[in-house]
């Protein structure tokens, strides 16, 4: 065995756009080795924390919590292109689709190490008060971090 057999499981290979490099679980997979629907929501999910870890410089919740924010999910939609396989490497792309008034979609384009797309997805996060869960506008400061970087993203030639 090699030192690059032992990479981490997911891991953050670019910032603008951002993109993670994930390896597939043996136990995100079923017994014929095919990955569970469910683990691509965890997948998406995980994403989203590192792509606002990302934007903010810190951990994500930390973040929210000091801007008086949280972003639970309104919607969540994926087109699945092709199977994975445990220890398969995929890569995921996430750039900022739209940014509405209270909500945002952020798209997760998943890529096998060849270029074929494993599957697509669409988060659409809701900003809501911390502690109140009622919906709120996008904080400005969210607001701005999110179109400097679909700004930055455009600028470096969005792949999607």
């Amino acid at each position: 065995m090699t030192p690059s057999d032992f990479v981490a499981t997911e891991y953050v290979v670019r910032t603008a756009p951002l993109v993670i490099r994930r390896r597939v679980k043996w136990g995100e997979c079923d017994p014929a080795g095919v990955v569970y629907t469910v683990a691509f929501a965890e997948y998406v999910i995980a994403a989203a924390e590192l792509f606002y870890g990302s934007l903010f410089g810190t951990t994500p919740q930390r973040a929210k919590d000091e801007q008086g924010f949280g972003t639970p999910t309104r919607a969540l939609d994926f087109d699945f292109r092709r199977s994975l396989r445990p220890d398969e490497e995929f890569e995921m792309t996430v750039t900022v689709a739209d940014i509405r008034s209270r909500t945002y979609v952020l798209q997760i384009c998943a890529r096998t190490l060849t270029g074929d797309i494993a599957f697509l997805a669409h988060l659409t996060p809701v900003c809501v008060a911390r502690g109140e869960r009622r919906s709120i506008d996008i904080p400005p400061a969210f607001r701005q971090a999110l179109e400097r970087y679909r700004a930055a993203c455009a600028a470096e030639g969005d792949p999607e």
